[in-house]
């Protein structure tokens, strides 16, 4: 009896041991997360990939060129669903061999000239003409510390590159440019691609507010004397010239002369080669007043600045607009139109018009 005692009470032990030491483990492996101690990211995984440049792994990036803001915004925990959705389309898009020619360029000078540095803030932001660029060149220049606010920054000067305090990535030596594209908060915006050509062709052919003279007097006559067919027609360039010169397969021979200026009608894929640097997010024109304020989360800026004001209904998408510009057009100069834009319209989600499918 007293044997069996004994062996009761050192069966009670050897349980009451094991409870303690399992407590013991469950304290010690508990995810972090629980407690608000958050594991950190592996820092060494580029975001960006690009296969022209290489950089040589560093053991420890100097402080300057520490990640800011989200930069693992690909991350679906960390982005809403619209977001997610976006960054894959791109992804499958890029992916798509038969789409290669449309999706694909080279990170060249031009490509590196469209895209403007916030070194204080870590952020990268690819222009693209007509689709609200102004405004975001506004908020980058404040984040720079030109100006302390965007009211205050002139017209003038938001354009001008020489007192705008907004370098461009191709200022940047190899190594300093591929630094930035692994490690910076990066993105750019986009629109439907034949409204943004509509608001090209009136905003630089028609109402010229900022009076570039050189659109009328030198490109316009250029275009006019390559792509009308009416010869005898004395107006000035109209915009079913416009629509034959961007879908001329031989348009790069004008482009050559025209130079810079062409950056207001090039497609997105020539300005911020999408398939070859990894951006962290891509607003949406159409979208704007909910895209402005998640890009300045994302980019950890938006307790020092907002985005200006949208005025109502400016950023949605007008179809009556476009129908009335394009019904004029034969079916023939706008399926050489799309073929040229197709690209964009497919990487960026954007649906073939109606009227081209009729």
């Amino acid at each position: 009896m007293h044997h069996q005692w004994l062996l009761l009470a050192a069966c009670f032990w050897v349980i009451f041991m094991f409870m303690v030491a399992s407590k013991f483990i469950t304290l010690t492996f508990k995810d972090p997360d629980v407690y608000g101690v958050k594991q950190e990211p592996l820092m060494l995984t580029a975001m960006t990939k690009v296969e022209k440049i290489q950089v040589p792994e560093e053991k420890c990036l100097p402080e300057e060129f520490q990640p800011t803001g989200n930069v693992f915004s690909e991350d679906p925990m960390h982005q809403p669903l619209v977001h997610v959705k976006r960054i894959e389309l791109l992804k499958n898009v890029c992916r798509d061999a038969a789409l290669r020619n449309l999706s694909h360029t080279t990170i060249s000078k031009f490509v590196l000239d469209r895209i403007f540095v916030c070194d204080k803030h870590k952020i990268l932001f690819c222009q693209t003409p007509k689709v609200g660029n102004t405004q975001w060149k506004k908020v980058l220049i404040v984040l720079n510390g030109a100006f302390s606010s965007i009211e205050e920054i002139p017209e003038n000067i938001v354009h001008d590159h020489e007192k705008n305090g907004l370098p461009r990535l191709s200022s940047f030596s190899d190594s300093e440019i591929q630094k930035r594209l692994n490690l910076y908060f990066k993105f750019f915006i986009v629109r439907d691609p034949f409204e943004r050509l509509i608001s090209a062709f009136k905003d630089k052919f028609v109402h010229n507010p900022r009076f570039e003279p050189w659109y009328r007097h030198e490109i316009a006559p250029g275009i006019i004397r390559k792509y009308r067919k009416n010869r005898t027609e004395t107006r000035g360039l109209q915009f079913e010239d416009f629509v034959r010169y961007l879908g001329d397969p031989n348009h790069r021979w004008l482009d050559v002369q025209f130079g810079d200026h062409i950056i207001h009608w090039v497609t997105y894929v020539e300005l911020c080669a999408p398939c070859e640097i990894t951006y962290s997010v891509i607003g949406h024109h159409e979208t704007l007043e909910d895209d402005a304020p998640y890009i300045l989360k994302e980019a950890g800026i938006d307790h020092l600045v907002s985005y200006p004001t949208i005025p109502p209904g400016i950023t949605v998408y007008n179809k009556t607009k476009v129908e009335r510009y394009f019904s004029g057009i034969s079916k023939r100069d706008i399926r050489h139109l799309y073929a040229r834009f197709e690209g964009d319209f497919k990487l960026f989600g954007y649906r073939e018009p109606d009227f081209l499918l009729n």
